[in-house]
């Protein structure tokens, strides 16, 4: 059975409660507040599948506490050969739809360069309405997209899909 962290930065409190909601739709699933918990970039090498979760900032930047840990994998690249990682965050689509979840394909790409394998959980860009995302491609985004502010009603749902698809496409 693969070991599956669960990677959370968050400042509002939404993305933790997705992560939340995550541990306890997987087997064997540990939550990793970033703020609290987060120790160290080898704390990755415990687990088989990687879940991250950020919330967007600013120019579509990620969530504060994950500022120093994605600048020294950018700068040490720790091997992340044989991870299998999906991405999940927050954003407001109406408030800041010029850079709705952008911070999720910010973070693919430093995880991709580090040898994980990505592109899991991509999901429909259907059913949002933002302004630009980097995070979409053809279609659809990189990872699940959360906006507990315009859609609330629609969170638990979501989750709990996209933990599906992510036992399917992951064998989980």
């Amino acid at each position: 059975m693969a070991k599956i962290g669960i990677f959370v930065g968050s400042s509002g409190g939404v993305t933790l409660g997705v992560g939340e909601m995550l541990e306890e739709l997987f087997d064997d699933a540990e939550l990793i507040n970033m703020e609290d918990d987060f120790e160290g970039l080898d704390q990755f090498e415990h687990f088989d599948v990687l879940l991250i979760g950020s919330s967007t900032w600013g120019q579509g930047d990620p969530q504060r506490d994950w500022v120093d840990p994605l600048y020294e994998m950018q700068n040490e690249t720790p091997d992340l050969g044989g991870k299998k990682v999906a991405f999940f965050g927050a954003g407001d689509q109406k408030t800041h739809g010029e850079h709705f979840v952008s911070a999720l394909k910010k973070m693919e790409d430093i995880f991709k360069e580090c040898g994980a394998s990505v592109g899991f959980g991509a999901i429909s860009k259907e059913g949002y309405d933002y302004e630009f995302s980097l995070a979409e491609k053809e279609g659809k985004l990189c990872g699940l997209a959360i906006d507990a502010i315009n859609q609330a009603d629609l969170t638990e749902e979501r989750v709990a899909n996209w933990a599906e698809q992510l036992k399917s496409e992951m064998g989980l």
